[in-house]
């Protein structure tokens, strides 16, 4: 029987009356509704602990959630500090507001987006007109070479027929003729030279793995090269990545540049190599007349010549540092007048 009920029977019942059936069938009753309550209250209890404990934990992560919310707005805030609002031609912040809460914010994205997404409609049109007027550009490019060197063709055979019919006997005539014929090869090569600057970003890249330890080589054995200059390979050179037109424009545009400029009775050429950490640092070394450090940036601007070199078309330079850009590298040079100089660039791995 229930403590509470025991207690309460013998303070105010008498052992007589506790035998009564009827009156024991009732505080029966009156003991299974104790029961009954205390099982529930438990059973509450039990309820409200587990209902606490969930509410802690749901408190704990709406805390947390809180808290990123918080900092992302502090963080898309700065964000927008950093846009620097004073310039009008960057981000506008809105009027009277000192620090964007998460609804203005967010309205604030949505304008911003809306107009990034109209600035990117105008960009790709701009985007779209520029690949049109550069690609008439190529095609003129294509025409004004064409046409050039067409009259260049028929001067060039006109010499040709007129020497043969004086047969080479009149000293002046034949002089003159040389003459015509060098400048024709001369701006041949000029006009060149315009065409492949012009469209060394433009060409088709079909990019390979060259050896280009290999691949100088037969450029060396190609090259015209004076009986007094020599050229050695220093250290095995690597392989890259790149297609084999331009590779072999940019060797030959600094090899042909350091052949013209030796004074020396014993010209002598170096290529090497040097691995660095993302890509290779090639050199060509000369021992020509060297540049002066004034003039290290007039060299790779198209036409610019240091002296009045009949065989030189004053773009082998721009073109050789238009590829290297062209691959993401760099290219610039050491020199020193009298003694020669190095010309340095690099190639991605």
């Amino acid at each position: 029987m229930n403590s509470l009920l025991k207690h309460q029977v013998k303070k105010y019942l008498s052992s007589k009356n506790v035998s009564n059936e009827d009156l024991m069938a009732f505080l029966d009753a009156v003991n299974k509704s104790y029961d009954n309550f205390d099982d529930q209250y438990l059973m509450q209890q039990r309820a409200l602990a587990i209902s606490t404990e969930e509410l802690v934990e749901a408190y704990k992560v709406l805390q947390h959630e809180a808290k990123i919310q918080s900092s992302l707005i502090d963080k898309l805030n700065n964000v927008i500090e950093t846009l620097n609002f004073g310039d009008k031609n960057t981000v506008k912040k809105p009027k009277g507001v000192d620090s964007l809460d998460g609804a203005k914010l967010a309205e604030f994205i949505e304008n911003q987006t809306q107009e990034i997404m109209e600035m990117n409609k105008q960009r790709e049109k701009l985007m779209g007109e520029l690949e049109q007027q550069n690609e008439e550009l190529s095609n003129y490019a294509y025409l004004v070479s064409h046409d050039l060197k067409s009259p260049l063709r028929s001067i060039d055979a006109l010499t040709t027929w007129l020497n043969e019919e004086t047969g080479g006997n009149k000293a002046n005539t034949s002089e003159n003729l040389k003459l015509i014929r060098d400048n024709v090869e001369k701006m041949d090569n000029l006009i060149t030279g315009i065409l492949n600057y012009s469209t060394v970003n433009k060409k088709e890249s079909q990019s390979c793995l060259i050896d280009v330890d290999t691949f100088v080589r037969a450029i060396i054995n190609e090259i015209s090269l004076p009986n007094h200059i020599s050229i050695k390979i220093v250290n095995k050179l690597p392989e890259v990545e790149a297609d084999k037109p331009r590779i072999k424009q940019l060797f030959e545009s600094l090899l042909d540049n350091a052949i013209k400029y030796i004074d020396k009775e014993q010209g002598e050429i170096e290529i090497g190599v040097s691995e660095e950490a993302l890509h290779w640092q090639f050199y060509i070394k000369d021992n020509g007349k060297g540049i002066e450090k004034a003039y290290f940036d007039k060299i790779f601007k198209p036409f610019q010549k240091l002296e009045n070199n009949p065989n030189a078309t004053g773009i082998g330079l721009s073109i050789a540092k238009k590829i290297v850009n062209a691959y993401g590298g760099k290219m610039w040079l050491e020199s020193t007048v009298g003694i020669g100089s190095i010309f340095y660039f690099t190639l991605k791995k």
